[in-house]
């Protein structure tokens, strides 16, 4: 009688599910083992999965989605760099060496708009001693010759009538020719040459101040439409040319329309350009950026969000599975970017519930 005794109460210290049959559910079991032996909190257990009961999944804020098999855009990651549009950006050089002068409004400073056609600034040609003073000498000639050719011309008026037409004309026609000799000259010596903005936008950079000499083809001024930047990548594999469809940057939601590829090398890369379609980020010319382009091919797996992959102590990509109703198990898994906020996932079974949210919390439990 006292054996028998025993016997029942050694089965009363047991839980339930660790008698169960073939068939029955060894997860459920291990997690009821767990609490019952540790409590019911959170813990990592032997097997490496995490018992999580449902009071701390909603603290935690745990979500979870079905994994849905699918064919997804390869994606290939590229470097490159901002760009100015050639139809709505130029550069304002100087067309002769000399010295700058401020416009009627100053000279320009960086981010201030602009219309295309304004007066930014003077370049006032700047001649050796030698160069000024014969031009100054044949200003005078010319002034000289032209004070002499007005006289001709208003004593054969007087004489209109008993003089030929033809002589007046030829007088007329050689005055005219000595005044425009005369403006040309004049403006070499004492005009300047004016510097007007290439399209409408905002100045870029500002590379002169006031008094500057610069040389002739010299960039004074870079102004762009920054609603109109292109984005410049390198290649290395000839056939993404004709591969591509779109981009995005990546860590940012900005999309990028795929325009083209050269078929010229350039510093060992083919250039390819993208245009920026929206953004919600602040770019700059020259500013370097990391681009997730999308290609015609595709690959199978499951897209899941950045933050569902997690890392494991062996630094191996791994995501949660939602196993039992309290027990979450971790799944190696292979990892493709899509964009900069979505993953493809290859690994993961159709149907297996992955933890969306929450993941990085379950991952932290020891």
């Amino acid at each position: 009688m006292r054996r028998a005794l025993l016997h029942l109460s050694l089965l009363t210290l047991i839980p339930p599910g660790v008698l169960a049959h073939e068939g029955h559910d060894h997860a459920d079991a291990a997690a009821s083992v767990a609490q019952t032996l540790n409590g019911n909190r959170p813990q990592r257990l032997p097997d490496g999965s995490v018992f999580l009961p449902k009071v701390a999944q909603r603290r935690l804020a745990v979500r979870t989605v079905l994994a849905a098999v699918a064919d997804h855009p390869q994606t290939i990651e590229l470097n490159g760099h901002v760009v100015m549009d050639p139809s709505a950006g130029g550069k304002v050089q100087a067309l002769v060496a000399g010295r700058v002068e401020p416009g009627p409004r100053g000279l320009p400073l960086p981010g201030q708009a602009v219309r295309q056609g304004e007066l930014l600034a003077y370049v006032r040609p700047v001649l050796g001693a030698a160069e000024r003073s014969g031009q100054l000498a044949q200003l005078a000639e010319l002034r000289s010759a032209r004070q002499l050719a007005e006289k001709n011309l208003a004593r054969l008026r007087e004489l209109e009538g008993s003089v030929p037409r033809r002589d007046i004309d030829v007088a007329e026609a050689e005055l005219e020719s000595l005044a425009g000799r005369l403006q040309a000259v004049s403006a070499g010596v004492e005009g300047r040459d004016a510097l007007r903005a290439p399209v409408s936008g905002v100045v870029a950079s500002v590379a002169v101040v006031a008094g500057q000499v610069v040389d002739a083809k010299e960039v004074l001024f870079e102004v762009v439409d920054p609603a109109r930047l292109l984005v410049e990548a390198q290649a290395f594999d000839a056939s993404l040319v004709d591969q591509l469809t779109d981009a995005s940057l990546a860590g940012s939601d900005t999309r990028l329309r795929y325009l083209g590829g050269s078929r010229a090398l350039r510093d060992g890369a083919l250039p390819l350009l993208f245009r920026l379609e929206s953004s919600s980020a602040t770019l700059a010319l020259g500013q370097p950026v990391k681009l997730l382009a999308r290609s015609r091919t595709t690959r199978k797996g499951v897209a899941l969000p950045t933050l569902a992959v997690v890392r494991n102590p062996a630094n191996e990509a791994i995501v949660w599975l939602h196993a039992a109703a309290e027990r979450f198990m971790p799944v190696p898994v292979k990892v493709l970017p899509l964009d900069s906020a979505t993953v493809l996932v290859q690994g993961v079974s159709a149907g297996a519930r992955v933890v969306t949210g929450g993941a990085t919390l379950i991952n932290q439990i020891r």
